[in-house]
């Protein structure tokens, strides 16, 4: 496979990655509130695998574009909506654990009891993570954005 090539296909996966990120987190805000069932907090908890999984694969190739795709790393390292943008899916990771947390708890607590129920404070707070990540992935986006036109660099 030919370099352009290559940097082609990783900037497809990635951003296929990153979008489908941004759907699970939609899904979740969408699916998770106070009258959930057990079969949709059984679904949650299985997309929410999937969330971790999307979030190391866009790890890996991102580095991979960083270091191997068209700019290299020496532009990627010297600029700075480049380590915003790291710091911003950093912040959306550290959000995403509260809420995973409690999807598997509240899964634990319906394979006890069918009728077991999430907790309101915890959902207001899961709920209120979901919506910082949403608006986390626009500043992601934005970063990006900005370092594709060769923003940030010194």
């Amino acid at each position: 496979m030919s370099y352009a090539a290559t940097d082609l296909l990783l900037a497809i996966l990635h951003h296929i990655l990153v979008f489908s990120l941004a759907g699970i987190v939609a899904f979740e805000i969408a699916t998770i509130r106070s009258d959930m069932t057990t079969a949709q907090i059984g679904r949650v908890a299985r997309i929410d695998v999937w969330y971790g999984v999307f979030a190391a694969l866009i790890l890996a190739i991102g580095f991979s574009r960083a270091t191997f795709a068209a700019k290299g790393w020496a532009y990627y390292s010297t600029n700075y909506f480049f380590w915003a943008k790291l710091a911003s899916f950093a912040i959306v990771g550290l959000l995403s654990i509260y809420p995973t947390v409690m999807i598997i708890r509240w899964r634990r607590e319906t394979d006890k009891s069918p009728i077991a129920a999430p907790r309101l404070e915890n959902l207001a707070l899961v709920q209120r993570c979901l919506w910082l990540e949403a608006l986390g992935f626009a500043f992601i986006v934005s970063f990006a954005a900005a370092m594709a036109r060769g923003y940030g660099s010194p």
